[in-house]
């Protein structure tokens, strides 16, 4: 068959297939084990300025990197929102970031995709990208995951499949398990897919 397929579709912009791979392997700028960059008064969607530092209470904090416009991103939301409803109150915080500058990725946009899927967990805008170019985020999503000392404990992918339902390695839950438990994820980094986040030129 030629029929144009979805991932046909994303060729263009989809980075990678997820794998296990050793800790820094995917990324530039940072290792696992290390401190985690912190962001500061970026505007939410609520209008507040959120940081790293609001989180002190948290014992695992995840990251995602994410935007409004990517296809991959949104297949992800759902499983974000989940992620997000099943650890409240179990010392997990979840914070997704968009740094896209993209008209349908800007603030104004990101709260009418945040009232549509009723997102269940803070929502932040960097227009400078300083805080993607800190994480080295590439695609959106992009999931990094913190423990109680904000040193970063897993980099890389949600889970091992775009389709949900044909998801069988749940590596964000994963890590926020075994971090929650006392111990190091088995898996500490993976590829990470999804649509290439678009940086504006320096």
């Amino acid at each position: 068959m030629r029929a144009i397929t979805f991932g046909a579709l994303l060729a263009t912009a989809l980075v990678g297939a997820t794998s296990s791979a050793a800790a820094g392997e995917n990324n530039k700028a940072l290792e696992i084990g290390k401190p985690a960059p912190a962001w500061k008064d970026l505007i939410g969607i609520d209008d507040k300025k959120h940081g790293l530092d609001d989180l002190k209470k948290a014992s695992v904090v995840v990251v995602a990197f994410t935007c409004n416009h990517c296809p991959v991103a949104q297949a992800y939301e759902d499983r974000l929102n989940k992620l997000a409803k099943e650890y409240k109150g179990k010392g997990v915080e979840l914070v997704a970031i968009n740094v896209n500058n993209l008209p349908e990725d800007k603030l104004d946009k990101m709260k009418e995709r945040a009232s549509e899927k009723r997102f269940a967990f803070s929502y932040l805008y960097d227009p400078t990208q300083k805080i993607g170019r800190a994480y080295d985020a590439a695609v959106t999503p992009h999931l990094f995951v913190l423990d109680k000392d904000r040193k970063v404990a897993y980099m890389g992918a949600f889970d091992d499949n775009q389709d949900a339902s044909q998801a069988k390695k749940h590596y964000i839950r994963d890590a926020v398990d075994a971090l929650l438990a006392g111990k190091k994820p088995a898996v500490a980094e993976t590829k990470q897919f999804g649509c290439g986040i678009k940086y504006d030129s320096k």
